[in-house]
């Protein structure tokens, strides 16, 4: 049986909160939860067909993309009616069982999974923590200092970067050189055209960085340095708008990342993902090359260049 008529999903139409919106409707406003959690429900099930999750496809011709409503709500045990309600934005009262089993019905990741907790649970506390600044100990910029050859930095919220000691500033260049508000990974990867030059796999790297922007929206809706982050990113950058309208969320604690520095060509990079353990918001980065690779020899080199480049900043100083 179809969906009713009076819930269209037709790609692209105004009734969808979360669809690829002009950017100077974008710049400037203000995160919608009840939105966010409607849109991000309805493309983790458009992403489904009935055959992936055991169901019967009936005709060739369907209305909607992925699966319909009345599967979704079949598959997770609960009424169409009740899950409609959800996927129209009203996520109050909803159980913690019935958020676990839509999770499985829509084989969510764990990202995922928090993502969707976040923004059908939102907590009052994560208002009041989004408006605090910034600020890294400075016991973890001796820390930083101290890591001999191995490029290291450490990322708050908004992908804000906090600290990072004279490896990271000969790999990836001297953040200490741009403004505070600059020292963003999201904005250096969207607004400088040099970095997509630098790394390999760019449209990778972009991707990761508007999902770590994704759930960052889903634990602190009511940021505005965030929401004046995404506007002006959705208003200079197409492929911003593009990646922020999947909204894809997922989180990654190592990996490898491929990158052509103009001092020593390309060079192939592990990295860690070590999140702190006192503030939840901020991760340690580390970059290190397999022993006696080629990798590693271009890292020596770079030290040695390093000690005579700019000189290390951050962004408490």
């Amino acid at each position: 049986m179809d969906e009713s008529p009076q819930t269209p999903e037709t790609p692209g139409t105004p009734e969808r909160p979360g669809a690829l919106e002009a950017p100077e409707a974008v710049a400037g406003k203000p995160l919608d939860g009840r939105a966010e959690l409607s849109e991000f429900l309805r493309t983790r099930r458009a992403r489904l067909q009935p055959q992936d999750v055991g169901l019967p496809s009936y005709g060739r011709h369907r209305r909607v993309p992925g699966l319909r409503r009345e599967e979704l709500a079949q598959l997770a045990g609960v009424s169409v009616a009740y899950y409609t309600r959800l996927e129209q934005g009203n996520g109050r009262n909803v159980s913690g069982e019935v958020l676990d089993a839509i999770a499985r019905a829509l084989r969510l990741t764990d990202a995922e999974h928090a993502h969707l907790t976040h923004l059908a649970k939102p907590k009052a506390l994560k208002k009041k923590r989004s408006a605090r600044p910034q600020h890294m100990r400075p016991a973890l910029q001796q820390l930083l200092d101290s890591i001999d050859g191995v490029p290291a930095y450490v990322v708050g919220r908004r992908s804000d970067i906090l600290g990072w000691n004279a490896m990271a500033a000969a790999l990836f260049g001297d953040w200490g050189q741009l403004a505070p508000k600059d020292r963003n990974w999201a904005r250096i990867c969207f607004l400088d055209e040099g970095v997509r030059d630098f790394f390999v796999d760019w449209e990778q790297k972009a991707s990761d960085i508007v999902s770590y922007l994704r759930m960052d929206a889903g634990c602190y809706p009511n940021d505005p340095r965030l929401t004046a982050l995404v506007g002006e990113l959705s208003v200079k950058s197409e492929e911003f708008r593009n990646l922020w309208a999947t909204h894809d969320v997922r989180e990654k604690g190592h990996g490898v990342k491929r990158m052509r520095h103009p001092l020593v060509g390309e060079v192939t990079l592990s990295y860690e993902t070590l999140r702190l353990p006192d503030d939840c918001d901020q991760s340690l980065i580390m970059y290190h090359a397999e022993p006696d690779s080629a990798a590693a020899q271009a890292l020596r080199l770079l030290a040695s260049w390093g000690r005579d480049a700019a000189s290390v900043g951050s962004a408490t100083k």
